[in-house]
């Protein structure tokens, strides 16, 4: 049996502080994830990217997103490494997922399968 206080001196535990410690232990913390789109000004294919990714944001909390221009030294340095020739370029966690246009079911699919969340 648990008890609700502890011996002089202690810290007194509410209920309220052991629900929310057991809430806390059982939930699964999601793997983070970040995305890097590698975009150019006037790209159509970017713009859809960065809509979509808006749209589907508040379901990855654990999702850090981060938008590079290619006309930036940045974005010429990720251009090289990941010998990205048409835009966007889509890296996520630091390997190229996509260049050239995305497809939405295998983005998610890949978020999911990093996130360890079902499909």
């Amino acid at each position: 049996m648990l008890a609700l206080s502890q011996s002089k001196g202690s810290k007194r535990l509410g209920i309220s502080n052991l629900i929310t410690s057991n809430k806390c232990y059982n939930q699964k913390v999601a793997a983070e994830i970040i995305i890097e789109e590698l975009s150019s000004p006037g790209c159509v294919h970017c713009a859809e990217f960065e809509k979509f990714w808006h749209s589907i944001q508040e379901d990855w909390p654990n999702a850090e997103y981060k938008k590079t221009d290619i006309t930036t030294p940045e974005g010429q340095e990720l251009i090289h490494k990941y010998m990205i020739f048409a835009s966007p370029g889509i890296i996520i966690n630091g390997d190229l997922f996509s260049t050239g246009g995305f497809n939405k079911n295998k983005f998610v699919s890949k978020l999911k399968e990093i996130s360890g969340k079902p499909r």
